[in-house]
């Protein structure tokens, strides 16, 4: 089997590429993930696959940590082809979730340009910007200039809040928004879509949209609530080695933190293209006034998920697997 996987794996002058297809199932992220670990710092990992091997990615971090770059060189119907990087150690950018984390205000820059801090979290700013066309001087010099600006008058300080804690408040704070909203929004949505559909035919789809985010949210979060979140307060109670023996029974928590990371991404997914359907929520001249309600709540809405995904993605769940990491 080695000399096989040996020569699947062609290197060429820049690239080492895998071709995945040709790997048994049960030894694709194996050998992916030996690979990976045989690159040196700045070397480059090429995988081709026939679907979309982003599960991996999800993995990848989970288990090797924010040490390498994701990039998309062919994106179906029939091949997928992927760029793996891995970091120099010298590569010290912050991602736009640390950054997030350390200062809110930050938040807003990321939203004015359209970068996804939440969902997307993971990516440097130049990364982030070089996916996004922009310039990232032009960024940068804003996020400095937020830097200087007074500070947010008594802001949450959710970086220093406990997993356990930062659970309840997640459940209390922005899975009750959820529920209090959605279904409202959904009902709204139908609504300017029956009046308005056949002038505005993007309605439809944007219904449709709203109707899968309800469906898939709503499943989401009775996951977090009965699976992912009561696991993440029994970490926080371990005291003793027993318990700890335990924990590790149960498996591990990286496992459903990249299936929630997943599901984030499906929906912050939704989200862009209702964005994108909208115009940025831009009101057509014969609107009423249930369509202007229906844009102020879809744009609430968003606003209030980035801040809910980004307290999961880049501050709870790290915190988790840190913690989980701690009783090995």
């Amino acid at each position: 089997m080695i000399i096989f996987v040996q020569i699947l794996f062609m290197q060429t002058l820049t690239d080492n590429i895998l071709n995945v297809t040709l790997l048994e199932p049960r030894l694709k992220h194996p050998t992916i993930f030996r690979f990976f670990d045989e690159l040196a710092e700045g070397e480059t990992l090429t995988i081709h696959n026939d679907h979309d091997p982003k599960p991996l990615y999800y993995q990848l971090l989970g288990e090797r940590g924010n040490i390498f770059t994701w990039e998309y060189l062919e994106e179906g119907p029939e091949w997928w082809k992927v760029r793996i990087t891995k970091r120099k150690s010298n590569e010290a950018d912050e991602t736009l979730g640390q950054l997030v984390a350390k200062d809110m205000r930050k938040a807003q820059i990321f939203k004015k340009f359209g970068l996804d801090f939440c969902c997307g979290g993971k990516k440097t700013v130049k990364e982030a910007c070089k996916e996004k066309g922009l310039d990232v001087t032009k960024v940068e010099r804003e996020l400095q200039l937020a830097e200087k600006e007074e500070a947010i008058r008594n802001p949450l300080p959710y970086n220093e809040w406990s997993p356990a804690f930062l659970c309840d408040f997640i459940v209390n704070t922005h899975h009750s928004y959820v529920r209090n909203n959605l279904p409202d929004i959904v009902t709204y949505a139908d609504k300017v879509r029956k009046v308005h559909g056949d002038r505005h035919p993007e309605l439809l789809e944007i219904w449709q949209l709203v109707s899968e985010v309800n469906t898939e949210m709503m499943a989401h979060m009775v996951k977090e609530e009965k699976v992912l979140f009561p696991y993440i307060h029994e970490l926080v109670s371990i005291t003793d080695k027993s318990a700890a023996i335990h924990a590790k029974e149960l498996g591990t928590v990286q496992q459903p933190i990249q299936l929630m990371e997943m599901e984030h991404e499906v929906v912050g997914e939704h989200l862009a293209r209702i964005r994108e359907l909208t115009r940025n929520y831009s009101l057509p001249e014969d609107a009423c006034a249930s369509y202007s309600l229906l844009y102020r709540m879809l744009d609430a809405f968003e606003d209030d998920l980035h801040l809910h995904v980004h307290l999961e993605n880049n501050i709870l769940f790290p915190k988790a697997i840190e913690l989980e990491k701690n009783l090995n």
